[in-house]
């Protein structure tokens, strides 16, 4: 059964009238994280799109991207998307909601956020209302300031991506210490953990991307010594 057919059912599932982001209440057993997560960053996605005032061609061939849509599957991401922005509750409500989803594991909000920013720069520009709802998504999920930093650094056009701030090291530690910070994320990043913390197969670009950046952060560190 693909996800988006457990989507599907997600949304089925729901009292007629009520609002997409009560979905997120009947997805909490780990089995369901990999379609909550999915509809997180979707409907997030949208009150984001809201942002910048414009939902761009290119912001919606980034959800593609990320969640390797295929065409029979695409009515319903859409409709995950239309529900989200056409729901009067205020993305810090579905932020709230969304956090209650991962209680102790502190990796997974980096994931959605990873995802999150794919979008804002899908299409060439990171607004500033973008970079403001961001901000605030990342402080009420939990995401750490310093993670926050390191993410806009690698995702934003003309952003310099320093190799310490990707790793979470900073020059002055030891070398070893890096290379274990460095070995650690590699660890976090591999496509079975990601799968194992409930981000969906089909979004494993992401773990792709973010492997490419840590590794590339690490040789730079590694030929400067």
């Amino acid at each position: 059964m693909s996800i988006w057919t457990r989507i599907s059912q997600a949304l089925e599932s729901l009292s007629k009238g009520e609002p997409l982001s009560t979905v997120f209440e009947h997805l909490r057993a780990p089995p369901e994280r990999s379609v909550a997560f999915t509809i997180a960053v979707i409907a997030l996605g949208a009150k984001m799109a809201k942002a910048d005032g414009l939902v761009t061609r290119d912001e919606v061939t980034a959800f593609r991207e990320v969640f390797q849509i295929a065409p029979e599957d695409e009515p319903n991401a859409a409709k995950v998307f239309n529900m989200a922005r056409q729901d009067v509750a205020g993305f810090e409500e579905y932020a709230s909601r969304i956090a209650g989803l991962f209680g102790a594991n502190r990796t997974a909000p980096d994931d959605l956020m990873e995802g999150l920013f794919h979008i804002a720069v899908a299409d060439g520009e990171y607004h500033p209302n973008e970079d403001a709802f961001l901000m605030r998504v990342a402080e009420i999920l939990g995401v750490e300031e310093r993670c926050f930093v390191t993410m806009r650094s690698r995702f934003v056009p003309n952003a310099e991506a320093d190799p310490y701030t990707v790793l979470g090291v900073t020059p002055e530690m030891d070398k070893a210490e890096i290379r274990k910070a460095w070995r650690q994320l590699v660890r976090e990043t591999h496509p079975d953990a990601m799968i194992a913390r409930g981000v969906p197969e089909e979004a494993i670009k992401l773990a792709e991307k973010r492997m490419i950046d840590v590794n590339r952060a690490w040789e730079q560190i590694n030929e400067a010594a």
